[in-house]
């Protein structure tokens, strides 16, 4: 799990004075989001989890990240190309510029410019450096926002944390809320490529239809991805499937 182990242990963040609250954030996605979504944010759950994040919100606790649907609003549903899958959004902090800020902003594995290169992270540019041939010097950010404008949907299966409470978000509702976003995204947008790493992301193949790419591979997590992470091929076959389908392909280079 990449927040657990990979956390930075900070004093506590202070939040922009107006983080808006979880419904309001879903009502401000782009139209075509809010269009296939609907059944997701339609349910008693969907309620229950919104009221459930504003009171940890309303009662002091630092709720990560701010912008809960970062991905949502980067990258519109039929600019989706690739999908990778995370799974809690990182719960610690890191300083820049003498200001803290969250470690998790929105994006699964990407953490804001200045931020330290959280390790999973630092295997996936590893990866990607060996498949590739590009320069072994450390990349010096960990935004991914540009491989998101590609068309690349970095979506957590749970989507908020409270601040040094690893999965503190777990099995309050997110689960079905993305289940309901893999499942629609898949069964609309044919010859995807779902990039699914670790046990908790191959659980959600189910959800997905016969006309997609499926890749799989035990998580960048330096306690497995010397288990078949590391050369895996996956950015390399991802292109490929995405040519074949006549898409352009992701400069995976170019976080």
């Amino acid at each position: 799990m990449q927040a657990d182990l990979f956390a930075i242990e900070t004093d506590t963040a202070t939040p922009p004075a107006a983080t808006a609250g979880l419904q309001a954030q879903a009502d401000a996605l782009p139209a075509d989001w809010r269009a296939l979504l609907a059944p997701c944010l339609t349910a008693p759950a969907w309620q229950e989890l919104a009221a459930f994040v504003d009171g940890e919100r309303a009662a002091g606790k630092p709720v990560f990240p701010h912008e809960v649907f970062h991905a949502l609003h980067l990258t519109p549903p039929d600019a989706v190309k690739v999908v990778i899958l995370g799974q809690d959004p990182y719960h610690g902090t890191g300083v820049v510029g003498g200001v803290e800020l969250p470690q998790a902003h929105g994006l699964a594995f990407s953490v804001p410019d200045g931020i330290k290169v959280p390790p999973s992270l630092r295997n996936i540019f590893k990866e990607i450096a060996a498949e590739y041939g590009d320069s072994p010097a450390p990349r010096a950010s960990g935004n991914l926002e540009g491989w998101a404008r590609q068309g690349v949907l970095l979506l957590n299966t749970v989507l908020t944390v409270e601040q040094g409470q690893a999965a503190s978000h777990a099995r309050r509702g997110w689960e079905a809320v993305t289940d309901c976003v893999i499942h629609a995204l898949a069964a609309s947008h044919p010859n995807l490529v779902f990039l699914l790493w670790g046990s908790h992301a191959q659980a959600k193949k189910p959800l997905l239809t016969d006309s997609h790419c499926v890749l799989e591979a035990p998580h960048p997590s330096p306690l497995s991805a010397h288990r078949g992470f590391l050369g895996c091929g996956h950015f390399r076959e991802a292109n490929r499937w995405l040519e074949a389908h006549g898409r352009t392909p992701v400069d995976w280079l170019a976080a």
